[in-house]
This record gives structure tokens, C-alpha cells and sequence, in this order.
């Protein structure tokens, strides 16, 4: 049967796993988000589901065309660029406007990437606008200003501490204004200088975290002052600024003197927005509703009225909640019977292969040939489909010196890790734990995924070279017991092994490591699911050993992945440093030839994977999506996997 279980069974499994309320009126595109969103403030995001969202309310300056990822104008015009390649100019489009009726103004992106830039904000992208003029030592300056204010000022008096505080904020802001590249020069003109050129800025600027925030809303401030700036060119910028006390969302601790935000902002009723749509509800781990912003400058664009987000946390009951019709897109299909779905689809396929591949011929996109088949048999499926993505999936080592309780961390030796790399069988992987035959990798980038760049082999499954590195590391089995020791004669230590239990794929590989490390090197292996939650905390404390991950590149260049492992980089949770790799990566930034700055990442990229290893690349990622072909309009294929939500068109008889 084409259905998985009774249609009962799934009302029943809807009305409890979901909350499903009938009352509400039906959002026209409705949909599944992987994982809840963390986050709405676009500086801080670090998950795609966070992104996703990003791009349905905020406008950056440009943003991509997600079918061949070119770069289209968005809040501003494309800029003039200088002959040098440092300086871009962006004009702000007259009629760009914020959600509350306030201008967009370039003082909108001063504030914006300053958010970025100051590492009170813990923004984990802070280093990809390190480019800008100023920007990297700014963020080192700063950092180095809040440490020494907390020293100096252990044991002087709060009452004196907050006026010290207040004063240490002015000075950096007065640093950050001289320093940094970044100018509003009126009320549309926005320019940025380079520290070096980058041909690939303008694909960062349309990233996420460069979304413009409205600062009156960030901040807080009272409804008067906000009311003072609106209307004008200047927006906010036109207003006097209130005084610290009467900022609800952002103060200044007076004995760290680091900003601290409250969130509270970017919630329904109080969120202003500058994209496509406004946030009118958001229940935590329900839904997330999202509407038509009257203020958008350009509503031809938008191709739906509303937008609701599901939250369910079971992949299973994900599937259901598509077959019983409430759902037009299910954004990651994760389920245990996921290849059983992808068989179904190409039994399909291969039954009308001869007419598929025609309709091809003449320019239809797969969904739009599948669309105009046949309906399937009940032994076939066509609303199920996997595409490549720029992504790899991965295991982390943590190659901190001691582990979270204080013991010595074996993972800190490249040895042992390049050791745990090679006896691992990643087609076995591939064949019988995701049994999706994804393409495995030994390195991280995807191979072909960039032009003119070629990523390295990495290293194979080799046994016998892995226990030849663990020997040299120290550890052997010394007695013929099947277990390896130290010179002391202390074993190994149980390696705590994180995994996230919103899918069900990362059980299944992890299993698969235990069985292969502890049958080829002698090891004990200990599984340790956790809610993505507290996976997330563990990591960025290094409470684990080896752990999960995954990573889809922000822009097309290599540095989109080989920055996570960057000495201090906000996503090398493996807390990896290597002063030469650092200095490999530096030397590429500076060199001028495209050509032969590839091959510099090339040599880094395989530094990296053949050498230190901080982590274990296993294969390319795929998406599923789950949507009915000919119905749901708007999907790209593209490889990057941007799905624009306003793009988004559900036809419905």
C-alpha cells in the first residue's frame, strides 16, 4: 500500500504528535522545517533551519537567484565597485521599507554588521566579514578590552564599575567607527573597504547573517524615540538615542562591561521585519506562521499570502502528517523507511523511463516531467525525491588537550585520530546504515562542487596502517587480550560517543562506528544521544570525544568549509588549532592570482584531511523532500539547496 499506515491511525498521530488546531485558517504553504528554529536574529544564526527563515523576513543588500545562484539586486542595487577590487558602494533602493513603516537606510547595515562584528553579539560568524577593512583586529581589540576591564576592575565598587562600563562602551564604539571599513554615506549610501580583495563578497553578502536588523526594535527603545526617527530618511539615525536605562532588550553588564541582549525582541508583536513577510505566531516546538508584509517594496515577488512552519520532532510522524494532506512540503524526510521511499520513487521512474527522458529532452525539469505521468502503482511513489547538496557529513574529534572533566584527551594527538580515520569502512556505511549509497568522501569538500578545484583523496580504510598509528601514539595491545593499553598499561578510555536523536540516521552510523572501532582497534565505544539542544551546549563546551556533524557551505569557495577548522573560528566546535594551517589559509587570503590561490586551499584542504584530520569526512550529503510534483512550484535543485519560502507556490484543484 502506497499509504504507511490507516488513515485513522494517521488523524490520530497528527491530532496528538502536532496539535493540529482545524479552527485556524489553513496557511497557504504549509510546511516542515528540520529541527525548530533556534534563532530570528540573523547574526546570530548558525542552523539552516534559522536561515531559512532569514530569508523570508529580512532583505539583505543582494541576495542569490537560487537556480544558478547568481546575484540579483535585493534591498540595494547591484554596487559599483572600485578598480582595486576594496571598495563597494551599495545605493539602497528608495522604497525599501521596514515592516513598522520606518525607512531602510545604509545606518540599517552599519548597525547590522557591526552586530556581526563585536564579540559581545557570540555571533559563530563573525569571522566571515574579517575581510573588511579593520574588522579582524577590531574583534581582537575588543576582546582584549573586556578582558582587561574585568581584571582591572575585580574589586572596585559596582557604583563605579557601571559609570566604567559605560565609558569603556564609548571607547569602542569610537574604535570601531575609526577602524572599520564600514560607512553610511548618507541616508542610501552604504559603503564597505576591503582589507584585501575578495571576489567572492558579493556571495557573502547574500548570506544570512549580513540581514539588516532594526536597531530601535534590537535595543528596545521607547515607542517616543522610535516615533522621532520614523518617516525621514534617516530613519532611527534621525533620532536621539535614549539612555542605557530605557533600552529593554540591551544593556551593558557593569562587571564584564560586555553588551548583553535580551531576545525578547524577536518575537511575535514586537519583531520588525524588512523581507517578504512579518512573524505573527511562534509557538516553540509547535508552528511558526508567517505573513504577507504590507511594506514590501516588491510584492510581485512573493508568490503566497501566509506561510506555517510545523514543528515535529518525529520523522515518522512527519512522513504522516505529508500522506494525510495537512503538509505541501516536508523540507527533510529523516525516516528509518527513507530508502524504502526512494525505491518506491525509482521503480517509477524506470516504469516510464522512455517518456521521462523525453520530456527532459524538451527542457522540463524532473519534477515538471514527473508531473506529467502517470499516477503511480501502490507498489511505486513519485512525492518523494533526493538531490546532492553542498554538504558533507562528518564525525568530530575533539582535539582539545584535556576532555570536559580534566582527564587527558587521547583525540589531542593527530596520531590517534588519523588512526580512528582509517579503520573505518565508509561504503559499509553508506550500504547498510543510511542505505542511501551516498558518494563517500575523504575529504570536505565536495568533490566538483567548486570550479577549478580539486579536493584531496584523504585518507582510506586501511587497518593496518591505523594500528601502525596507534602504535606510534603509544597505545598497543601489549598483552594479546584484544585490548590496546598505554605504556603504563592503562587501556584506552571508553570513548563517549555524541550523537542527536531528531534522526534517526545518526544512530544507525554511530552504531555502525562502534561495531567497526571496536572490532578493528580494540576500543570501547559508549553511544550518547541528546536532544539537538544539548548537543549544541555539549559541543561548544567540548563535552564529548567524537561527535556528529554536518555542514552545507554558506558560499561558493573553499574557505566556506575549511574556515571551521581556523584557530578560534565560531564553528570548529573540535576547538582544532594549527598555526600552520591558519598560515596556509592567510597566505591563499593574500594572494591575487584566482588560480594559484585555489591551489594554495587545495595543499591546505589536504594539510588538513591527510595530516591533522580534526575531523572524519563519511559522505556528501542528500536532501529528501517530500512534495507533489505538478502542485508544490518553486523548489530549486541547485546543489546549494536555497528554498525561498516567498518563492513558494502551492496549486491546489
Amino acid at each position: 500500500m502506497k499509504a504507511l499506515v490507516p488513515i485513522l491511525l494517521i488523524a490520530a498521530v497528527l491530532l496528538v504528535a502536532v496539535g493540529w488546531d482545524d479552527t485556524a485558517k489553513r496557511a497557504d504553504l504549509t510546511f516542515v522545517n528540520r529541527g525548530e528554529v533556534f534563532t530570528l536574529d540573523p547574526q546570530r544564526m548558525s542552523y539552516v533551519q534559522d536561515f531559512r527563515m532569514a530569508y523570508a523576513l529580512y532583505e539583505g543588500l543582494v541576495r542569490w537567484n537560487n537556480l544558478d545562484l547568481s546575484i540579483e539586486p535585493a534591498a540595494a542595487d547591484l554596487p559599483t565597485i572600485s578598480e582595486d577590487g576594496l571598495t563597494y558602494t551599495f545605493t539602497i533602493r528608495e522604497n525599501a521599507s521596514w515592516s513598522n513603516g520606518d525607512p531602510v537606510t545604509a545606518h540599517d547595515f552599519v548597525y547590522s554588521w557591526s552586530r556581526l562584528l563585536w564579540p559581545d553579539t557570540a555571533a559563530d560568524y563573525s569571522n566571515l566579514l574579517f575581510c573588511i577593512e579593520g574588522a579582524e583586529s577590531f574583534f581582537q581589540w575588543r576582546s582584549d578590552q573586556l578582558a582587561e576591564f574585568t581584571r582591572a576592575n575585580a574589586s572596585t565598587p559596582v557604583e563605579e564599575r557601571t559609570k566604567a562600563s559605560l565609558q569603556l562602551f564609548d571607547e569602542a564604539q569610537a574604535h570601531f567607527n575609526g577602524s572599520v571599513g564600514l560607512r553610511a554615506l548618507d541616508g542610501r549610501r552604504f559603503q564597505v573597504t576591503l582589507a584585501r580583495p575578495v571576489h567572492y563578497f558579493l556571495d557573502l553578502v547574500c548570506f544570512a547573517v549580513c540581514s539588516p536588523v532594526h536597531r530601535p526594535t534590537v535595543e528596545g527603545w521607547p515607542d517616543s524615540e522610535k516615533a522621532i526617527g520614523g518617516g525621514g530618511i534617516l530613519g532611527w539615525f534621525g533620532a536621539k538615542e535614549p539612555p542605557w536605562t530605557q533600552r529593554r532588550f540591551l544593556s551593558i553588564n557593569p562587571i564584564t562591561g560586555r553588551l548583553e541582549q535580551k531576545h525578547d525582541w524577536a518575537r511575535p508583536g514586537a519583531l520588525v521585519t524588512n523581507g517578504p513577510y512579518t512573524l505573527t505566531q511562534w509557538r516553540y516546538k509547535r508552528d511558526m506562521r508567517l505573513e504577507r508584509n504590507p511594506e514590501f517594496h516588491d510584492q510581485a515577488i512573493v508568490r503566497n499570502d501566509s506561510v506555517q512552519m510545523l514543528s515535529i520532532e518525529d520523522t515518522n510522524t512527519m512522513v504522516l502528517a505529508f500522506e494525510s494532506g495537512k503538509i505541501d512540503w516536508v523540507a527533510d524526510v529523516t525516516a528509518e523507511y527513507l530508502p524504502d521511499m526512494l525505491e518506491q520513487r525509482r521503480r517509477y521512474e524506470d516504469r516510464h523511463r522512455s517518456t521521462l527522458d523525453d520530456l527532459m529532452e524538451q527542457g522540463l525539469s524532473s519534477d515538471e516531467a514527473i508531473a506529467r505521468l502517470p499516477e503511480p502503482t501502490e507498489a511505486e511513489r513519485r512525492n518523494i525525491a533526493s538531490r546532492p547538496t553542498f554538504g558533507t557529513d562528518f564525525y568530530s574529534f575533539n582535539c582539545r588537550d584535556k576532555l570536559a572533566d580534566g582527564r587527558v584527551n587521547p583525540f589531542a594527538d593527530a596520531r590517534v585520530r588519523r588512526a580512528f580515520a582509517r579503520s573505518v569502512n565508509k561504503q559499509a556505511i553508506v550500504n547498510n546504515a543510511t542505505r542511501l549509497g551516498e558518494p563517500v568522501m575523504g575529504a570536505l569538500i565536495p568533490p566538483g562542487s567548486i570550479p577549478n578545484y580539486m579536493s584531496p583523496k584523504g585518507l582510506g580504510f586501511d587497518v593496518a596502517e591505523a594500528k601502525r598509528e596507534l602504535a606510534a601514539a603509544g597505545w598497543l595491545d601489549r598483552n594479546n587480550d584484544g585490548v590496546i593499553e598505554n605504556s603504563g598499561g592503562e587501556p584506552f578510555p571508553v570513548i563517549d560517543l555524541l550523537w542527536t536523536t531528531n534522526s534517526p540516521r545518526y544512530k544507525w552510523i554511530s552504531l555502525e562506528l562502534k561495531a567497526q572501532w571496536e572490532r578493528e582497534l580494540g576500543v570501547t565505544v559508549e553511544l550518547r544521544g541528546a536532544d539537538t539542544k544539548f548537543y549544541k551546549e555539549d559541543l561548544k563546551q567540548g563535552k564529548f570525544m567524537i561527535a556528529r556533524g554536518r555542514w552545507y557551505g554558506d558560499y561558493g569557495d573553499p574557505t566556506t568549509f575549511l574556515d571551521i577548522s581556523r584557530t578560534g573560528n565560531g564553528n570548529n566546535d573540535r576547538a582544532f588549532s594549527n598555526a600552520k594551517f591558519d598560515g596556509m589559509l592567510d597566505a591563499a587570503a593574500n594572494e591575487r592570482d584566482p588560480g594559484k590561490r585555489l591551489k594554495m586551499l587545495e595543499e591546505a584542504e589536504r594539510f588538513l584531511m591527510e595530516e591533522e584530520l580534526p575531523l572524519l569526512p563519511i559522505c556528501q550529503l542528500v536532501q529528501s523532500y517530500m512534495f507533489e510534483p505538478g502542485e508544490l512550484k518553486g523548489l530549486t535543485s541547485h546543489p546549494r539547496l536555497i528554498q525561498y519560502l516567498w518563492q513558494m507556490e502551492v496549486g491546489r484543484d
